[in-house]
């Protein structure tokens, strides 16, 4: 008998992935106060209360103390782009290419013209900064700037021709693919970070979304959200509806479930299957795959 027939058969690397996912969580955002409060709950609201309570105890949380709003953004940010990396990246006889995963530090407006459908926004960025007036005009909708980017860089022709020759210098001379016509990545993926939800950072996710609709040239990336919001009436602010934002992604689906259904609030239940059924709301298991497509 081999050690993995003692064993069992091996876990998949996704739950394993999702399982280290929510192992680095419950040592950092989803802890438990000394009021009783877990990380991503509304403490003025019983029934987020109870639900992120509820989600916490099923992924075994402990108590600690609560991080400030800031830094629990940036830490869920890092454990998102960590989570993605460690899973679409075990991918590439799915989704073949030079992928890059990275968290975005800090604001910067200018990072989104460093991609290939959006390089000319730095010509934009430019011409505003030196006229006050156009500056007005524009406001600030062309500085977008992603929580979490996938991007796949340009292949040079010899990896195109591989198999067979595909290119050369009398044709697909503006093919994105090619480091021959374009030195700059591909953005293939925007991924916004919201540990919870209020009802300006859904706001923020959408305008976020529909500016990179609006401002791109060339395909438009996926525009996927991850969260950590425990109340059914606030992911749905955010995940009904369509045209903005591909899907929106819960860091623990099949425990809100449960969690809500233990609730015995069926209203709740309704509008979370609503979302869960119309593929508004998925698991954070889902994303790597999806990005795949």
């Amino acid at each position: 008998m081999t050690l993995q027939q003692a064993s069992g058969p091996a876990q998949p690397h996704m739950a394993v992935a999702r399982a280290a996912f929510h192992k680095a969580l419950l040592r950092s955002l989803l802890t438990i106060n000394t009021e009783g409060i877990p990380g991503n709950a509304d403490k003025s609201s019983k029934a987020s209360v109870a639900i992120a309570m509820s989600i916490a105890t099923k992924l075994a949380a402990e108590t600690g103390t609560r991080l400030g709003a800031q830094k629990s953004g940036a830490e869920f940010e890092d454990l998102v782009a960590e989570f993605v990396a460690n899973t679409f990246l075990q991918l590439p006889h799915l989704r073949p290419g030079n992928w890059l995963v990275k968290r975005v530090s800090g604001r910067d407006g200018a990072f989104l013209s460093t991609f290939r459908q959006y390089a000319h926004l730095a010509a934009v960025q430019d011409a505003a900064m030196k006229n006050a007036q156009l500056r007005a005009a524009l406001g600030n909708d062309y500085t977008i700037s992603p929580d979490v980017i996938v991007a796949r860089h340009t292949e040079p022709d010899a990896n195109i021709n591989a198999r067979i020759p595909i290119v050369d210098t009398t044709v697909s001379m503006s093919a994105d693919l090619r480091s021959a016509v374009s030195s700059e990545p591909f953005l293939h993926a925007s991924i916004s970070t919201k540990w919870t939800l209020r009802s300006d950072r859904a706001q923020n996710a959408r305008s976020e979304a529909l500016n990179l609709i609006r401002n791109r040239k060339g395909r438009q990336p996926h525009i996927m959200v991850v969260t950590g919001e425990p109340t059914p009436s606030r992911l749905a602010s955010l995940c009904l509806g369509t045209g903005d934002i591909d899907c929106v992604y819960h860091f623990a689906l099949p425990e809100l479930v449960a969690a809500v259904r233990e609730l015995g609030n069926g209203e709740a239940e309704d509008l979370l299957a609503i979302m869960v059924d119309g593929k508004r709301l998925k698991d954070i298991s889902d994303l790597p795959l999806d990005l795949a497509v």
